[in-house]
């Protein structure tokens, strides 16, 4: 079965709505991984919209399974990283003004800037995934950088009406055989809920979804334990 990484950067949007402490994002990860989550994410931003530093200082110490930090390349995030040392980072391109992650790492223009600092944070012994557009070019600058696993953005496949979604599927499959091909682990996240999953999850080269919005979402009806439960079902 393809391993579930259970997003709560959400949980922690609800909560600094009113900048208090509920609902926290820490009892929420405990709640995913009793319901067999088998890792658990977040993205501390840059400007630190929903994710605060405490949050993943708390996560480290609590989770039982791995905690994945996403991080852009800002160096206070970097900082904040290589203290807490998560099991891993994903390194994401991050701009202030968007309402989520609008794309992959352009690995490949920033191999001079990415090459030292994965390098120090293996150094740390922190595992380091990128994510990226199901390029080739990603993927191979991927390698040539040290990183280790390769996150695909999946959100062209999710956003595209239903004609043109198998061209952003063979995209994927290609980009992940590759992957597969030179060394690399696979992951595959954004845009995935429980209508869509399905065919990603079919994908041969894909070890791990990363999935947030969906679930936190669904668990507005069902509860956190379930709605976490329901999509490893699907996963199967």
């Amino acid at each position: 079965m393809i391993r579930l990484g259970v997003n709560i950067d959400h949980i922690a949007t609800v909560r600094q709505a009113r900048r208090g402490s509920m609902p926290d994002p820490v009892q929420a990860a405990l709640r995913c991984q009793q319901a067999g989550a088998h890792s658990i994410v977040c993205h501390l931003r840059e400007d630190r919209r929903h994710i605060q530093d405490e949050d993943v200082r708390r996560l480290r110490q609590a989770l039982r399974i791995p905690l994945n930090l996403e991080m852009s390349i800002a160096p206070s995030v970097v900082n904040t990283a290589l203290a807490v040392r998560p099991f891993q980072v994903t390194l994401v391109p991050e701009r202030r003004q968007e309402l989520t992650t609008e794309g992959g790492l352009d690995v490949a223009g920033l191999q001079q800037r990415l090459t030292p600092l994965i390098r120090r944070f293996q150094a740390r012994g922190i595992t380091v995934s990128l994510f990226i557009d199901p390029a080739a070019r990603q993927v191979r600058a991927s390698q040539a950088v040290g990183a280790t696993i390769v996150e695909l953005h999946t959100g062209a496949f999710a956003n595209a009406a239903r004609p043109a979604q198998a061209k952003q599927l063979l995209a994927l499959r290609q980009g992940g055989m590759l992957a597969r091909q030179l060394g690399l682990a696979v992951a595959a996240g954004h845009g995935l809920d429980y209508g869509n999953i399905g065919p990603v999850a079919r994908l041969s080269a894909i070890e791990e979804v990363n999935i947030g919005f969906a679930i936190i979402s669904r668990a507005l009806d069902v509860g956190l334990s379930a709605a976490v439960r329901e999509m490893k079902r699907l996963l199967r």
